[in-house]
């Protein structure tokens, strides 16, 4: 299987996998909305953006949650819903 195949296999996966625990947190909250929050930590995905000796001291982190979010939301598995500057999804 060529790279650019493997690695799409891998993150469609990775989508499913996404998408299987944030179906299972859904009753946990009143609306069924479940926040990135509480995805990025459940699944230990809040990983930074940025390399090491990068200036900025932090990085932007959630990037990999928002791609495959944004990946499910494409195939019409997901909705994203924004509140103010947070994130929730609901399948």
């Amino acid at each position: 299987m060529p790279s650019n195949s493997r690695i799409h296999s891998l993150l469609h996966e990775c989508c499913d996998e996404v998408f299987a625990y944030i179906a299972q947190r859904e009753p946990l909250y009143e609306d069924g909305l479940v926040p990135a929050t509480d995805v990025n930590d459940g699944l230990a995905i809040n990983f930074s953006a940025v390399p090491k000796n990068s200036k900025e001291p932090t990085g932007q982190k959630g990037w990999l949650l928002a791609t495959l979010a944004r990946m499910l939301e494409d195939q019409g598995r997901l909705e994203l819903h924004k509140k103010g500057n947070r994130t929730f999804s609901r399948s």
